[in-house]
């Protein structure tokens, strides 16, 4: 949880990933049980009705997902943008260059 320090601390790191993100997965598959739940019963106000739980919470475990997986250290072979790739073009497209932007 310290790879990004001093940025972002450990501490907030560890919080966000075992209470925040955690959060949203607990609560997705407990929707996600609900669901088959009433999916094997035929229940069709009870799918319906599951549909802001299972959007919000699937929602925000693939935006922690996508956060942790684009995460790494500065000066990593991560953190370069690869020349000729799409974000670094689209950035040198809007800004000139990286270090303008």
């Amino acid at each position: 949880y310290n790879a990004i320090e001093p940025m972002v601390s450990a501490e907030t790191m560890t919080i966000h990933h075992t209470k925040h993100h955690n959060t949203y997965v607990t609560n997705l598959n407990a929707s996600l049980e609900k669901l088959d739940a009433a999916v094997s019963a035929g229940d069709v106000s009870a799918i319906i009705g599951l549909e802001g739980a299972l959007k919000f919470n699937g929602g925000g475990h693939l935006n922690h997902t996508l956060f942790w997986e684009n995460l790494c250290p500065k000066g990593s072979s991560e953190s370069e943008l690869k020349d000729g790739g799409v974000l670094k073009s689209a950035i040198e497209e809007a800004y000139g260059d990286v270090d303008t932007m």
